[in-house]
């Protein structure tokens, strides 16, 4: 039997409430031994710098970040996360048992 996937989407800033949530979420989901999956879109790429979001990552969540936002926002590419398009939250939300958004 395959693994549970959970993928999560943030797309508000890191002011927004939103980001604690999605943390206790995927921290929730690792412990449980669930593969998580996160994808920064539009305001949500500004969370890309913050420690909770690097935590995550070397915690095991795969980090995906929306290319075109980061571009228009002047958010440098990187190795924070995978820098990508729709095609790839399409992948994301058809390939997860759960996916859950956060607007």
């Amino acid at each position: 039997m395959s693994k549970k996937k959970l993928g999560l989407l943030l797309s508000t800033p890191p002011e927004n409430k939103n980001l604690g949530t999605v943390v206790s979420l995927a921290k929730e989901a690792l412990r449980e031994g669930v593969d998580t999956y996160l994808y920064l879109i539009d305001d949500g790429v500004g969370n890309i710098d913050r420690p909770e979001i690097d935590l995550l990552r070397q915690e095991g969540v795969k980090l995906f970040l929306c290319a075109y936002g980061a571009q228009r926002r002047g958010i440098p590419t990187s190795d924070k996360a995978v820098f990508c398009g729709l095609v790839v939250l399409s992948d994301l939300v058809k390939g997860c048992d759960r996916f859950v958004t956060f607007n």
